[in-house]
C-alpha cells in the first residue's frame, strides 16, 4: 500500500513540473482531453497532506475545499481528473459531504447549499454538474458564470419529493488582486501572473481598453476549472503598461 502511494505521489509530482512549462501555451482544452469527472467517495487512506478516495484518487489537502479537517471515513465530493496515457486519478476539488444531499447544512431545514461547477450554459440556463439547472436572474448582481466556474448554490426543498429549487446563485471564491502582469495571450485568451485564466469572451474591461502582454492589471477573479488553471478572472483594470505608460482611465496610455 505505502509503495503504491509513492507511486502516485511521484507521478504527480512529475506531472506537476511538466505542466509549469505546458501550460501557458496550451490555454484551451477540451473537456475531453483533461478527462474531469465529478464523483462521491470515501477517504480510505489520509497523511499529512495527502491522501486517497477509495484507494486509487490521489488529493492534496489544498484542494479541499473551506479547509475543512479530513479524516478516513469521511464522505466526499470529488472532481478528478484521469490521465489518458497511465489512466491515474487525481482530485482537482474535494469537498466533504454533510448530509444526504451532498449540500452543506442549513440553519434553515427546507434550505440545503450546494457546490459544484459549471458544465455548460444554454442561453440563459446554467447547468451545475450536469443536474441542476437554474436561470442566470438569480445570480448574484455583476456576475456573469462562464463554463467550468464553481458557484455556491442556495436551493430550497420540496418537502414531498426532497427536489431542490435553487433561488441564489454566487461564486464559491472570489479574490482581488492588485498590480499583477499579464504573462500570456493567445487568441482571446491569454494569462495574468501565470496561474490567472482570462478570456475575453467573458470579462469585464474598461471602455476601450485592449489587454497586452506585460500589461500590470488589478483583477478581480473567481474559482473556476480552466484547463490547468483554478482562478478565472471575471474583471480586469489596468494600472501600468510596459508599452504604453500609465492606463489614464479613457482608453489612451500616457507615457
Amino acid at each position: 500500500m505505502l509503495r503504491f502511494l509513492g507511486r502516485v505521489l511521484s507521478f504527480f509530482q512529475r506531472r506537476a513540473g511538466r505542466t509549469q512549462t505546458r501550460c501557458l501555451p496550451q490555454l484551451e482544452v477540451s473537456e475531453d482531453e483533461m478527462e474531469l469527472k465529478t464523483m462521491q467517495g470515501v477517504v480510505t487512506s489520509f497523511f499529512t497532506d495527502y491522501g486517497l478516495i477509495n484507494e486509487s484518487i490521489y488529493f492534496s489537502t489544498d484542494v479541499v475545499t473551506r479547509s475543512m479537517p479530513i479524516t478516513v471515513g469521511q464522505k466526499v465530493s470529488a472532481v478528478i481528473e484521469e490521465d489518458k496515457m497511465t489512466h491515474a486519478l487525481k482530485a482537482l476539488r474535494v469537498d466533504v459531504i454533510m448530509d444526504h444531499h451532498g449540500g452543506v447544512a442549513s440553519s434553515d431545514p427546507e434550505t440545503r447549499v450546494v457546490i459544484g461547477y459549471v458544465t455548460s450554459i444554454n442561453k440563459d440556463i446554467i447547468y451545475l454538474n450536469k443536474n441542476i439547472e437554474f436561470s442566470v436572474n438569480i445570480v448574484s448582481e455583476g456576475f456573469v458564470p462562464y463554463k467550468g466556474d464553481w458557484l455556491e448554490v442556495e436551493c430550497s426543498v420540496d418537502p414531498s419529493t426532497s427536489e431542490l429549487k435553487p433561488f441564489s446563485v454566487k461564486p464559491v471564491s472570489c479574490k482581488h488582486v492588485d498590480e499583477v502582469c499579464i504573462t500570456n495571450l493567445q487568441g482571446r485568451n491569454g494569462v495574468i501572473d501565470d496561474t490567472i485564466f482570462f478570456t475575453l469572451d467573458s470579462v469585464k474591461l474598461p471602455c476601450g481598453y485592449i489587454p497586452q502582454r506585460f500589461d500590470f492589471v488589478n483583477v478581480v477573479m473567481v474559482e473556476s476549472i480552466q484547463s490547468c488553471f483554478i482562478w478565472r478572472a471575471v474583471s480586469v483594470t489596468p494600472v501600468q503598461s510596459i508599452r504604453s505608460g500609465f492606463w489614464d482611465g479613457s482608453g489612451l496610455g500616457r507615457p
